[in-house]
């Protein structure tokens, strides 16, 4: 484990060396970094943290973004996803796995009231309906190894929520 510096990360280019895989789920909250931070953690920090691990031989790229990412939404959360996608597929690995899970449902430190409040509802509809809404973080961290250990279906695979339940049962 690297600890690095993401203000300097080109001059932490040694600690993405010699990885076949790497594995993203970096981000932040708009309220925590404001709107501007939001955009630099979750689209640049990732955008060049997958450039540096396919110039140090990442062959396959696994990214958690968010269910309805879309590079030409109006809500910048959704937009930055779909950007920061885009700039990943770009890179050239031989293979990118995007994982587009619903509602993380997870304990957090930081207190997060209305997140508090929609896991709550979201634990009871998950009774009902299990891929619909929400998705346990280890189901995700689960889905994200297994796609790994799994064949691939082409050079770009996009897991919907849905599918991230399928494949984190494995």
């Amino acid at each position: 484990q690297v600890v690095v510096d993401f203000e300097r990360l080109s001059e932490h280019a040694a600690a993405f060396q010699g990885h076949d895989v790497g594995f993203c789920c970096l981000g932040t909250t708009r309220a925590k970094a404001g709107a501007a931070g939001f955009v630099h953690v979750d689209r640049d920090y990732v955008a060049q943290s997958a450039e540096l691990a396919r110039a140090g031989g990442c062959k396959h790229f696994v990214l958690q973004s968010s269910q309805g990412a879309n590079q030409h939404s109006l809500f910048l959360y959704l937009r930055v996803k779909g950007e920061v996608e885009n700039l990943v597929q770009a890179v050239g690995f031989d293979r990118c796995t995007i994982l587009r899970p619903a509602v993380l449902l997870c304990k957090r430190q930081e207190s997060r009231p209305a997140e508090w409040m929609a896991q709550q509802f979201l634990g009871v509809v998950a009774r009902v309906f299990p891929t619909a809404y929400s998705v346990p973080v280890e189901t995700v961290a689960r889905a994200m190894v297994a796609s790994v250990l799994q064949p691939g279906v082409g050079k770009v695979e996009v897991l919907e929520n849905e599918a991230i339940h399928e494949l984190g049962k494995a």
